[in-house]
C-alpha cells in the first residue's frame, strides 16, 4: 500500500530499526522509546488487520514473534515478554497494518503488563450467551 508506513519500512523508502528479517515478516524497534525493547513485528504483506489476516500469513507473524520472544530471554537478558495488538481505531490501532508489539521484560522493571479494566458491567452468563461460538 502506497501510503502505509510500515510497508514504506519494509521498501525501505524511509529507515526502520530492523531486528530481524525474513522472507514473509519483518521486525524493527517502535520509535516511541516508551519501553527498552518495544518491537513491531508485521508482515511483508500489507493486511490492515488482524481479522482480515489469512492463516498462513498469521503463521508466519507468530513464528517470529515466537522466534524474537525466546531470543530476548535466551540471548537478552530478559526474563519474558508481554505480546499485544491493537485491531481497529476504536482499540487503539493507530497503524492500519497487522503488527504485534513485543515488550521484553524483566522483574521488577515497573512495567504494567496487563491494563487496568473497571469491571464488567453485564452477567457472565449474558455474556456467554452472545459470545459463544455456535
Amino acid at each position: 500500500m502506497d501510503d502505509c508506513i510500515f510497508c514504506k519500512i519494509i521498501k525501505g523508502e524511509i529507515p526502520g530499526m530492523k531486528i530481524y528479517e525474513d522472507d514473509y515478516t519483518y521486525a524493527f524497534l517502535d520509535i516511541a522509546k516508551d519501553v527498552d525493547g518495544h518491537t513491531l513485528v508485521i508482515p511483508k504483506k500489507h493486511v490492515e488487520s488482524l481479522l482480515e489476516c489469512d492463516s498462513e500469513t498469521m503463521t508466519h507473524v507468530m513464528e517470529t514473534v515466537q522466534k524474537i520472544s525466546r531470543h530476548y530471554v535466551d540471548d537478552c537478558g530478559y526474563e519474558g515478554v508481554n505480546l499485544f495488538n491493537c485491531t481497529k481505531e476504536c482499540a487503539g490501532q493507530s497503524v492500519f497494518h497487522f503488527h504485534i508489539h513485543i515488550i521484553p521484560r524483566k522483574s521488577g522493571d515497573g512495567i504494567k503488563g496487563v491494563p487496568s479494566f473497571d469491571g464488567a458491567k453485564v452477567p457472565l452468563e449474558k455474556t456467554l450467551e452472545k459470545l459463544r461460538i455456535k
